[in-house]
C-alpha cells in the first residue's frame, strides 16, 4: 500500500525488536503505511540497555511500555507475546489506541474479531479496538479456503504443516545454524536436534486428546475465521529445518462436488493474495524459496481425490514472517485506514 493520506499517525510497534517486530517496521516502510512518530517497544531489558532499531533511516532508541501509553499512539502492533498483552492491550483501547495483536491472548475471545482482511475484513467496526491476527499456519490456510468454501463449501479437512524454523523466533534460528556448524546450540527451541531433522511436535501437547496447542489453533481459528462452527479441519503440526516459510499438505471434502479442478484453480487464481503455481509436470510448484520474502499465499499441487469425488488436495506455501504475521497485521491497519479509522 502506497498510502495517500494527507496526515500522519503515531505508531507503538510493541516487541519491535524480535523476528516479527523487525519485520513489521520493515512492512510499514515497504507499504507506505502514514506513519509521523514510530514508538518501538520493547522489554525493560532492551531499553535499559539502550537497544535501537531502525526506521526511514534514522536510528531510534527503544521506550518501554509506561511511556509508549503516555502517548497515546493511534495504532499499537503488538508482537511481545501473550501475557504482555493481556495485560497491556486494554490499557492502549482504554486511551483510544487500536490495537493489532499478534499473540494468541485475544484471538478466540468472544469479543474480539480474529482477522485476515481478504477474508473477512468486512467485520471490523469502530468499536473494535483490540483486534487479533491469526496464528501464522491459519492465516495462510484461509486464504486458500475461503474461495473454496464460498463456491463448494468445505465439510472438513486434513492439514500437515512443515513449518520452518523461523516460527520459533529468534532462539529457533539459532539452533538450526549452530547444528548446521557442527555446534551444540546453547538455549535450544527444541527437544531435539532439527538440523537434518524433522520434528512432528510444534508447541505444548493436550494430555486430554494428543494434540498440539499449534494443531488446535488450525481447528479452532478457522471456524471462526470463515464463521462456520461446522468445519472440521483436523492437523498434524511438524516442525522442518527449513527457514524462510511454512508449508502445509491440505486434504479438503467439499459440501458440493466441484465441476473439475480447473474451476478450482480458476477461483483460487481470482482471489486477492493468492498465486496459483501449479505446473507439476514442469517441476512449478510452490516452496518455500519461492515464497521467502513475499507477502502471497502460494497454491500447487491441486488434485482430486481418488476416491472421493468431492475430496480436493492442495499444497500452501507462504512466509510465515510475512503474511503469516507482520504482514496480515499492516493490512489490517490498511484496512482500517481505507474505511476512515483516523480521518
Amino acid at each position: 500500500m502506497n498510502s495517500e493520506a494527507d496526515f500522519s499517525l503515531t505508531v507503538a510497534v510493541v516487541g519491535a525488536t524480535g523476528l516479527v517486530g523487525t519485520m513489521m517496521l520493515q512492512l510499514l516502510e515497504e507499504r507506505g503505511f502514514p506513519v509521523g512518530t514510530l514508538l518501538p517497544v520493547a522489554s525493560d531489558r532492551s531499553v535499559a540497555a539502550g537497544a535501537r532499531v531502525r526506521f526511514h533511516g534514522d536510528l531510534l532508541h527503544v521506550v518501554g511500555l509506561d511511556d509508549a501509553l503516555a502517548a497515546k499512539p493511534d495504532l499499537a502492533l503488538f508482537s511481545a507475546g501473550g501475557s504482555v498483552s493481556l495485560e497491556w492491550a486494554p490499557k492502549f483501547a482504554a486511551v483510544g489506541t487500536t490495537v493489532i495483536d499478534n499473540s494468541s491472548a485475544w484471538r478466540m475471545h468472544p469479543d474480539h474479531k480474529l482477522v485476515v482482511p481478504e477474508v473477512n475484513g468486512e467485520a471490523l467496526t469502530e468499536a473494535d479496538l483490540v483486534i487479533a491476527n491469526p496464528n501464522c499456519t491459519t492465516a495462510q490456510l484461509v486464504m486458500a479456503l475461503k474461495p473454496i468454501h464460498d463456491r463448494w463449501g468445505i465439510e472438513s479437512g486434513i492439514v500437515t504443516t512443515y513449518q520452518s524454523v523461523t516460527g520459533s523466533g529468534q532462539v529457533g534460528i539459532a539452533q538450526l545454524r549452530s547444528e548446521r556448524a557442527g555446534a551444540v546450540a546453547e538455549s535450544p527451541a527444541y527437544p531435539h536436534p532439527i538440523d537434518r531433522n524433522v520434528i512432528p511436535h510444534c508447541d505444548v501437547f493436550d494430555p486430554t486428546n494428543g494434540f498440539t496447542r499449534e494443531e488446535m489453533k488450525v481447528w479452532h481459528e478457522t471456524r471462526k475465521i470463515l464463521q462456520d462452527e461446522q468445519i472440521a479441519m483436523r492437523c498434524t503440526a511438524v516442525r522442518v529445518p527449513v527457514e524462510g516459510g511454512h508449508s502445509e499438505s491440505v486434504y479438503l471434502e467439499l459440501r458440493k462436488e466441484p465441476a473439475d479442478v480447473a474451476e478450482v484453480r480458476a477461483a483460487l487464481a481470482g482471489f486477492p493474495g493468492v498465486e496459483v503455481v501449479d505446473e507439476p509436470a514442469d517441476a512449478v510448484y510452490p516452496m518455500p524459496l519461492m515464497a521467502h520474502g513475499r507477502d502471497e499465499v502460494f497454491v500447487g499441487r491441486l488434485r482430486r481425490d481418488l476416491a472421493k469425488p468431492n475430496g480436493l488436495h492442495l499444497w500452501i506455501v507462504a512466509d510465515n514472517l510475512r503474511k503469516g504475521a507482520a504482514t496480515n497485521a499492516v493490512q489490517i491497519a490498511e484496512h482500517l485506514l481505507g474505511a476512515g479509522r483516523w480521518s
